[in-house]
Formats: structure tokens, sequence, C-alpha cells
């Protein structure tokens, strides 16, 4: 109405000098201010025209009140004297639409189309009530974690402190998950769940390692026990297990590991062998030996012996082991020997146990932030070298790969300058010694050999890389052999660098197992199916699993 009034009383002033302009202000319509608009778009009066017409527009857009036309509205005249009044009405709208609805959906949908509406404090106070129900309905446990910390002192927290309790129990499918649910919920009301799952993990390592009586020892002093319902049945199975190697079936006895093996108890005594060599074929044999009782000395041999060759050989046979024992036993026994050493590693060999686990068991991301802070330049672990120049292989990674084998080529060159003349009393160490160099000077040599084949950014750099590794691997050999030469003086019966009868005496034994299961299969006995399935599950040769697997040794 105002507009109107000042169009008229500009009409007056003017003396009508504007025939067009006063003939669209006469008639007042959507038309006549568009046909005004479109043929004068010079005239003095077009802003004054184009306000006029939006109030017309807005009228016409009130009439029919829907979000569809008050878009188009401000589209057109978004920048209009009228442009705030169709926005209220296009804000009270979708208000009206999305507390209708009232989904958390529409709500944020409103929130993103006025961010700053005069609606924005109510539909949020909304939507924040809606979304906690939402969370409280669903799994998501960090939803959950994050509304019983924003809620404290509102009953609603609490609802959400026990769902969170029981999805992150409901998720946990690891002793890892089991102990951090432990160590996340000390008030929890899964706790005995937890604790009964981590007791039957232990039985179970004890009872494939045949420990009969550590396993019906720690269930009968723990109250857990009553928990695992099948705890009989599987005491029932490990006894007929044990069984086998007392059957009077050859057969049968020689389709077991523990024929061909050493005791366990002298295979940890010979860890501490006065010979290096017998250190580090014993940490080889312990390999073979599919037990959790063998994983701790196995530990201690890589984390405290001085010879790489001994640390080497207990890293590659832990391995074999934690293959060899049922998945979830393994997973068990490396979380609780993590766990434990986490409280007191302070030592570079300590973090350097932590990464060799990990890395073990698969978990190459945590490895590899271990093993880095286990990592001194200064003094190179050849070990680590190895490992990362293995990994690095199969990731086809082979320039890193050649880069890490260069690293433990020069580690096993500067050992064998370091050494110095060698004599009767000195030839077993210098002759370990140098046998240790030597099987890393080799391994740096196949490895740059490998990466050689392979396309790589820097071809050149590899072939100065793998003339480095011969000259090295030659020293070695020439040192293993002035060595061994005195050594031989002393004692003609003294073993060698070459000597591999502990490998020969494995091989051999999954030959004897394999002909053993053959025999077995062609004339089974009642003994038959149990021993192929110990061998199927818990063999340490994994030609000799598949073996049994299959039924066609």
């Amino acid at each position: 109405m105002r507009l109107r009034v000042l169009i008229v009383l500009a009409l007056c002033l003017s003396g009508c000098r504007d025939p067009a302009y006063t003939i669209a202000s006469k008639r007042d319509t959507v038309d006549a201010w568009r046909e005004f608009i479109l043929q004068n778009p010079k005239d003095e009066h077009l802003e004054d025209a184009r306000d006029r017409l939006a109030e017309l527009e807005l009228i016409e857009a009130q009439k029919v009140h829907s979000v569809v036309a008050y878009k188009r509205f401000l589209e057109e005249f978004g920048d209009t004297d009228s442009a705030p009044t169709a926005k209220k009405l296009l804000e009270g709208l979708r208000f009206n639409a999305a507390m209708g609805k009232g989904t958390p959906q529409a709500l944020r949908q409103f929130l993103r189309d006025h961010p700053d509406g005069v609606h924005r404090a109510e539909v949020e106070k909304k939507l924040a009530e809606l979304e906690i129900k939402e969370v409280l309905a669903g799994d998501d446990v960090k939803a959950l974690a994050a509304v019983s910390v924003g809620l404290a002192g509102d009953p609603r927290a609490e609802a959400a402190a026990l769902k969170l309790d029981d999805v992150a129990f409901a998720e946990a499918r690891t002793a890892s998950a089991w102990m951090a649910y432990l160590a996340d919920f000390p008030a929890g009301r899964h706790r005995d769940g937890a604790r009964a799952r981590l007791l039957s993990l232990e039985l179970d390592g004890l009872l494939v390692s045949g420990d009969l009586p550590a396993a019906r020892a720690l269930a009968a002093r723990s109250p857990l026990a009553k928990e695992l319902a099948d705890l009989p049945a599987r005491f029932q199975r490990a006894e007929a297990i044990a069984a086998l190697e007392r059957s009077k079936d050859e057969r049968v006895r020689r389709a077991l590991p523990s024929h061909m093996l050493r005791s366990r108890d002298d295979l940890v005594k010979s860890l501490q062998s006065p010979d290096p060599m017998d250190r580090w074929q014993a940490a080889e044999e312990l390999g073979f030996v599919v037990s959790v009782h063998v994983l701790d000395p196995l530990l201690e041999a890589f984390r405290t012996a001085r010879l790489p060759l001994i640390r080497l050989q207990a890293f590659l046979s832990l391995g074999r082991v934690l293959r060899s024992l049922p998945r979830p036993v393994a997973e068990y026994e490396v979380a609780v020997r993590v766990a434990r050493l986490k409280e007191q590693a302070s030592d570079a060999q300590l973090v350097l146990t932590i990464a060799a686990l990990l890395d073990l068991t698969g978990q190459l991301d945590r490895a590899a932030s271990e093993y880095q802070k286990a990592w001194d330049s200064n003094a190179p672990d050849p070990v680590v070298l190895q490992r990362w120049a293995d990994i690095r292989l199969e990731r086809r990674q082979f320039f890193s790969a050649a880069v890490a084998a260069r690293q433990l080529a020069l580690w096993a060159g500067d050992v064998l300058a370091g050494q110095g003349p060698v004599g009767p009393t000195n030839a077993l160490a210098a002759s370990r010694e140098a046998c240790s160099a030597l099987t890393a000077a080799r391994r740096a040599e196949e490895v740059i050999e490998l990466a050689s084949k392979e396309k790589t950014e820097f071809p050149e750099d590899l072939e100065q890389f793998l003339l480095r590794a011969r000259e090295v691997r030659r020293l070695a050999e020439a040192k293993v052999r002035d060595a061994e030469l005195q050594l031989l003086a002393i004692d003609e019966r003294a073993r060698r660098c070459g000597d591999h009868q502990v490998a020969d005496r494995m091989a051999e034994g999954k030959k004897t197992r394999l002909e053993a299961l053959a025999a077995l299969a062609a004339k089974p006995t009642r003994e038959w199916p149990l021993v192929r399935e110990v061998a199927a599950e818990r063999d340490p040769e994994p030609a000799v699993r598949e073996a049994a697997r299959s039924g066609r040794p």
C-alpha cells in the first residue's frame, strides 16, 4: 500500500511524463508490470516497478502457500524487500513439515535448508532427542560411548552405558577383544562371561599341548570352569589324543610329530648350550613342538641371544608354532604376552619382542610401529633387517627390499671385519659368528638378486648392491672356512656351518608321517579318525595337515 501511494504521488509530481509507467500503475497487475519491465529495461522507474511486481507475486504465492511457490518466488525476487517475508513463510512450511514427519532425516534437512532460521533451536532440541533414541536403539559403540559421556547425570546416560556394555561384549570375538572389554568396563555386567572365554582359551592351549595335569589343575581352581559346559568332553578328547602316543599300532605312533622329536625339556635345556649351534638347532626344532609351553623359551631366546642366527631361528619357530596352534589359542597366547610385555617394556629388546609377536600374527601395521620404536640406526638389528626385506618382497616393493638387504649385507661385513685372529681358544665362537654372518649375507644376496629381476626405479643401484653382497658372502665363506679348520683341528667331529641335521630329520619326519597316514587310510583302525583329526588340526607341517584334511596322504 505504501508503494502504491508513492507511485501515485510520483505520477502527480512528474506530470505524467512517463506514459508507460502510468499505464502499468493504473492496471497494477502482474502482467502489466512484467510487460513494462520487459519493454522498458532502462526506465528510471524500473526498480520501483520490480518492487511492485514482487509484492504482487508474493500475494499470488501466499494464495498457493506451498514450498514450491515460495521457492520460485525467491529464485526470482530474492533481492527484493518482499524476500524476508517469503523466507519466513517458506521456513514455516518446512518447519511444520519436518516436525510433522518427526524423523532425524527430515529435521537434519530442515537445518541444512535454514541454518539460521528462527526455528533452529527448537529443531535442534527435537533432533537431539531423536538421535539419542536412535543411538540407544542401535549397536554403534562409538555413538553409545559419546551419549554416555555427553549425558552425564542424565538417566539416559545409564541406559547408554548399559547398552554400550552389552554391545561391546557381544561384538568381542577374540582374546584381545575380551581383554579390552575387561579393561574398558571395570564394572561391566559381562565380566564373568569374558573371563570364562579367556579361561576356555587358556585351557584349550594346555589341552592342545598335551598338558592334561596343568589343564585339570587350572579348571579345579577356577570357579568359572563350571560355566564351560563342554569341558568334560574336551578333557575326554584330550585323553584320547594322549593315548595315541601309547598305541600298539606303529602306524599311529609314526603319524604323530613327537615320533621324530627330542623331548621339549631337552630342547629347552639345549637353548643354554655352550655351543651356539646347539642353541640355534634347538630353537629350530622347537618350532615343530606344537605346544604353548615352547613360546616363552623361544621368546626369551629371541630377546636375549647374542648371536643373530639363534634369534632368527627362534623367530621362525615362533611363527611355525603359532600357525600350528588353533587360531583362537594362538591369538590368546599372543594377546596375553603382548599385554604382559607392555606393562614392563622399558628397553628396545622388549619392544622388539612385542613387534615380533604382532608381526607373527599378521598385525603388520601395529608391528611396524613397534619395530620403529626399537630401531637403532647406530646398531641395526639383522633379524629386523631380514624381516623388513622379506615383508617388502611379499608386497612387491622390490627396491625397498633390496635396500634392506643391502643393509643386512653391510651388517654381515661389519661383523666379519670386527673378528680378530682365530686360534684354538676361540675357534668355536668365531666359526659360529662367521656362520651367522654368512647366513645373513646369503639371504641378502638372494633378496637383491630377486629384486634385480624386477623392474625398479634405480636398477644401477641394485647392481652395486649385488656386487657388495657377493663380496661379503665370499668373505664370510672364507672366514667360516678358516675358523672351521681351526675347530676341526681340535675336534674332527665338530659340526660345520652347513650342518642341517635338524632340517633333514624334520624332513624325514614329514615323510614318515605322510606314509603312516597313507597306511592308516588304506587300512583304517578305530584310532584312524582321531589321528586324522589331530594331524589336520595341529601338525607343524602344512603339507601333512592338508593331506590329512583331504584324506589322501
